[in-house]
């Protein structure tokens, strides 16, 4: 066979000019090709074709661009995030059994860097649901791995269902003197308007008798009106007392008054009762009778002053506490409302069911568009995993409890 020279395409002027000739000589010579089948004018329901009198298509003028292939790739899914948001939610459900062997298992896989907080998460369960000897055992596992100190055990609140209550609490400003006008109308309006009363007595360095009988007559209208004041810094206070208070010497009779009310709050029968003795003797009155029932618990820990004071001025914190199911935390709108920044305790709850959460999440998104701050305190890491996971971290800063 004979080899054909390659096409070339003609100008574009020629190919107009030639194509129309062209075109008109057929018309007038060609004659039709026999018809296979059915001609289209044999169809009843056919309609005449009209050829269009247009050039016929140009290719060579078509401009082909260059498309760039740009695909959308999913970012992987963080393993250990996977597994902290699993546990967190399992543990919100109550499936205790799949939380343990879910943590158990990825501190196997996590030795290092980012999966600690899963071993944290790890060291809260053992803790909340009481398992002493398993905790023992991962605190020297992770001591190996990690290289350093593994969080403390501290026995767990108890995990009963509790509606959320607000606590309200003061630092006393100032001495406890008589001439402390400021720090005692600050402390008049906390007590009158808490019906429980966190009283930070710890920044005093100064008292006289005055200031302890205004401090005295505050504890009383508080218990007259059903309002709890629990005192901070007594230890501190009853160090300063000892100093005004001497036997045989009749001065300062509120200072004496005050050490008996102390001793009354820590539960020491047998020094009242020997302060007492001496206050009679020294004042030759009687002094106030022991009453078992006034006996307040051991003294909680200081509190996180960078947290509940803000500045020099006194903040109140919302208290949450034990096994939260339910809950539509009706009052929290009304906290917020009087308290800027808003500072969640977190530090007494066991467990947060999601629906829970969801509802918080809910409730503190209207609060964040007022431009409150708003503070979550000291949650255990199973219950802040839970936070990040219905996005209360977009509305609230979350500040865990130190190892």
């Amino acid at each position: 066979m004979v080899a054909r020279p390659a096409a070339v395409p003609r100008p574009r002027e020629e190919r107009a000019a030639v194509s129309g000739t062209e075109a008109e000589d057929k018309h007038k010579n060609a004659t039709p090709p026999p018809a296979a089948g059915l001609a289209r004018g044999d169809l009843p329901f056919a309609t005449p074709v009209v050829q269009p009198e247009t050039p016929p298509l140009d290719l060579s003028e078509f401009v082909f661009s260059e498309v760039s292939t740009e695909y959308q790739v999913e970012a992987e899914v963080d393993p250990i995030d996977a597994d902290a948001e699993e546990a967190a939610m399992l543990y919100a459900n109550g499936q205790d059994r799949a939380v343990r062997a879910l943590l158990e298992k990825s501190t196997r896989l996590y030795r290092s860097g980012a999966g600690e907080r899963l071993w944290l998460m790890l060291f809260d369960f053992f803790r909340l649901t009481g398992q002493k000897a398993a905790f023992e055992a991962l605190e020297i596992e992770y001591a190996e791995c990690f290289e350093k100190s593994p969080p403390g055990w501290r026995e767990a609140v108890a995990a009963v269902p509790t509606r959320a209550k607000a606590t309200g609490t003061v630092l006393f400003k100032g001495e406890l003197t008589g001439d402390n006008a400021a720090g005692f109308d600050t402390l008049r309006q906390a007590v009158d308007k808490n019906l429980h009363l966190r009283l930070d007595l710890s920044k005093v360095r100064r008292l006289d008798a005055a200031g302890c009988e205004q401090l005295l007559a505050l504890l009383l209208q508080a218990r007259r009106k059903r309002h709890e004041v629990e005192l901070l810094g007594r230890d501190q206070i009853a160090a300063l007392l000892d100093g005004r208070v001497i036997p045989g010497r009749a001065e300062d009779r509120g200072c004496w008054l005050l050490k008996l009310e102390f001793c009354q709050l820590r539960g020491q029968l047998e020094a009242f009762e020997e302060v007492a003795i001496d206050y009679a003797v020294t004042f030759e009155i009687s002094p106030p009778s022991w009453e078992p029932n006034r006996v307040q618990e051991t003294e909680p820990a200081a509190l996180d002053l960078t947290l509940a004071v803000v500045g020099d001025l006194e903040t109140e914190a919302y208290v949450i506490k034990g096994d939260v199911k339910s809950s539509r935390f009706g009052d929290l709108l009304a906290y917020a409302a009087a308290n800027d920044p808003v500072l969640i305790d977190c530090s007494a709850v066991t467990r947060m069911d999601f629906l829970s959460a969801g509802t918080l999440l809910n409730v503190l998104a209207t609060v964040k568009r007022t431009g409150r701050q708003i503070v979550f305190r000291h949650p255990n890491h199973l219950l802040a995993e839970l936070f990040r996971v219905v996005g209360l971290k977009n509305v609230a800063e979350i500040v865990l409890a130190r190892n």
